[in-house]
């Protein structure tokens, strides 16, 4: 920040004056630049760095006038600027690092620079008095800016605000030759370019600084979405939820708060970090403040100074457009991202609240899928408890009723003249054929093989009656008993491979099957092989049963309804195959 000498050389005037023209030039680059930046991230300092260039540019325009003027007017007002220009940057920073409330206290750094211009100028004759304060003063200011910057980057390693350290702190030492050199004209231009060096320097740390955020938030928001797709659908995403702010840099806790109903009042509902002491609490005054203020606003919010961190920072979570709650994070800095706007942090939020009103689906899609389970499996019991009724019934008092008008029959055989013996013979047939039908249908309404001789004769007699009547060679690999299954799991079994080896019938235009049972650790597993032609394939390459058949639905209820399931396979040379599993009892896994 060269001040020019009362008495300039002319041959230094014209280099002088292009030199201040090209830093004219660059500071209002600079400006324009973060102008730039304040109206798209709407973050203060960039503002505030806007203005430190204005100021910067006035002091140009007041050395380009005392260049051509040669008016002690224009080196006072030099002098000024000069001063504002490193207290606006100092201002900038600290309003990076911590947004100090504004106090008419600081006014006073603000006086110094135009009185002791005026002392310096007017009333004192020793150039090194009058120069030496004025120097401390600027170098001090800059370097301050300087350690601000240096100490974000120590708590959140960023490289912008690395280089913005260094800059400063340079800048400020370079500052201290202006009593032995530029003030008699031995840096005249080479000051000047130092300057505009160290002006790129700082421009490009500001944007080195906005591409670090935007890469970090990026990083962020990816990896958070990249942990909410791989978890398991039932567990709770509030735990990747509170971890992934921890990774921030100077993030030291995490915690998410639910609003409770309409009303402002709420209570954490987890923490991590620093902050898993919050958990089913409330919060403290001043962030219930700010939390009042994001339910007003729902824009991002931040408290300084609370009792147990530097700063705590509150982001909407919106769930289908509604505020529900906050991410509050407990941070070293500020803003965990110190350079974005405020739509990248309500996205966050966004996001944060899409996964929570997702788990929450998930956790209601589950505990209605329980319900619907245990619905079926009660309507299933209910089923085959009233086919069994039915089948006890047709046996015990219809049966019985045949049985008794047969035997009535047969007792007016004596009786009867010859002619009428052989319509008795006919109604006697009919009689037989109303018993035999009455039996299979108790039959199909609970086989009687099931209760009498157990689960493998019963599937072996199910098996020989399907290759009789349906003509077709039925082959069976089974062994000579099972263990015992769990309460319906042999009714189950039974009606699965039934249903089973009807399809083949109906729909495979197979010639062959084979049944094979197997015992194995986890159960039961029965599957039913054919040579037909194979289950329709939908348009993801998947197996299932054909539109409108409900024998595979049946199936899978009733097992599932016992804790086994179904698979369905296509065979590679042709055919398809059903495998039907149920678990072994209790006492047998055990």
């Amino acid at each position: 920040m060269t001040q020019p000498a009362l008495a300039i050389a002319p041959e230094l005037l014209s280099s002088e004056l292009a030199a201040t023209l090209l830093q004219g030039a660059i500071t209002t680059g600079a400006g324009a630049l973060c102008a730039h930046l304040y109206t798209r991230y709407k973050r203060p300092w960039f503002g505030w760095f806007a203005v430190a260039w204005g100021v910067y540019v006035l002091r140009l325009l007041c050395i380009l006038s005392f260049l051509l003027t040669t008016q002690r007017v224009w080196l006072y007002w030099h002098q000024v600027t000069t001063g504002w220009t490193a207290l606006v940057l100092l201002w900038s920073a600290l309003v990076f690092l911590r947004e100090p409330a504004p106090r008419l206290r600081y006014l006073l750094f603000a006086l110094f620079p135009p009185l002791w211009s005026y002392v310096a100028i007017y009333q004192l004759d020793l150039f090194i008095w009058a120069a030496l304060p004025a120097v401390l003063f600027l170098s001090g200011a800059t370097m301050w800016t300087g350690w601000v910057f240096w100490r974000h980057h120590r708590v959140v390693s960023s490289p912008g605000a690395r280089l913005l350290a260094v800059s400063f702190f340079l800048w400020g030492l370079h500052h201290l030759d202006y009593p032995f050199l530029r003030a008699q004209g031995a840096w005249t231009p080479w000051g000047y370019y130092l300057d505009i060096c160290f002006e790129l320097l700082v421009a490009s740390g500001l944007v080195l600084l906005v591409l670090d955020d935007l890469g970090r938030g990026v990083r962020a928001l990816s990896a958070l979405s990249g942990d909410l797709q791989r978890r398991d659908v039932l567990a709770d995403p509030t735990d990747l939820l509170l971890s992934r702010p921890l990774t921030l840099p100077g993030v030291r806790g995490s915690a998410v708060f639910m609003f409770e109903g309409d009303e402002a009042r709420g209570r954490y509902l987890r923490g991590a970090g620093s902050c898993a002491a919050w958990a089913n609490t409330t919060p403290q005054a001043d962030v219930g403040e700010a939390l009042a203020r994001m339910r007003l606003t729902r824009r991002p919010q931040v408290v300084s100074a609370t009792s147990d961190v530097p700063f705590v920072a509150a982001l909407p979570v919106m769930a289908a457009n509604r505020l529900v709650g906050a991410l509050v994070m407990a941070s070293d800095v500020r803003n965990p991202f110190t350079a974005l706007d405020d739509d990248f942090l309500l996205a966050l939020g966004q996001q944060v609240g899409a996964a929570l009103e997702q788990f929450e689906l998930d956790r209601q899609l589950v505990a209605r899928t329980a319900a619907l389970e245990q619905l079926s499996t009660r309507m299933v019991r209910q089923h085959e408890d009233e086919r069994r009724r039915l089948s006890r019934e047709l046996h015990d008092e219809t049966a019985q009723v045949f049985s008794a008008v047969k035997m009535q029959l047969e007792a007016l055989r004596g009786a009867l003249v010859p002619t009428a013996v052989a319509r008795l013979d006919r109604l006697l047939a009919l009689v037989d054929q109303g018993i035999a039908s009455i039996r299979q249908v108790t039959s199909d309404l609970r086989p009687s093989l099931l209760d009498d001789l157990g689960l493998m004769p019963a599937l072996r007699s199910l098996i020989t009656e399907f290759a009789e009547r349906s003509d077709m060679r039925v082959d069976l690999t089974a062994p000579d008993r099972v263990p015992p299954l769990p309460l319906d799991a042999d009714l189950a079994l039974f009606r699965a491979l039934q249903e089973a080896l009807s399809n083949v019938a109906r729909h495979a235009a197979a010639t062959m099957i084979t049944v094979s049972i197997e015992v194995r650790d986890r159960g039961v597993i029965v599957s039913v092989r054919d040579n037909g032609r194979g289950f329709p394939r939908g348009r993801d390459g998947s197996v299932g049963e054909p539109e409108g058949r409900m024998g595979i639905t049946g199936m899978r209820e009733r097992l599932l309804a016992v804790g086994g399931h179904v698979q369905l396979q296509n065979s590679s040379d042709g055919g398809a195959m059903v495998i039907m599993t149920v678990p072994l009892s209790v006492e047998r896994a055990a």
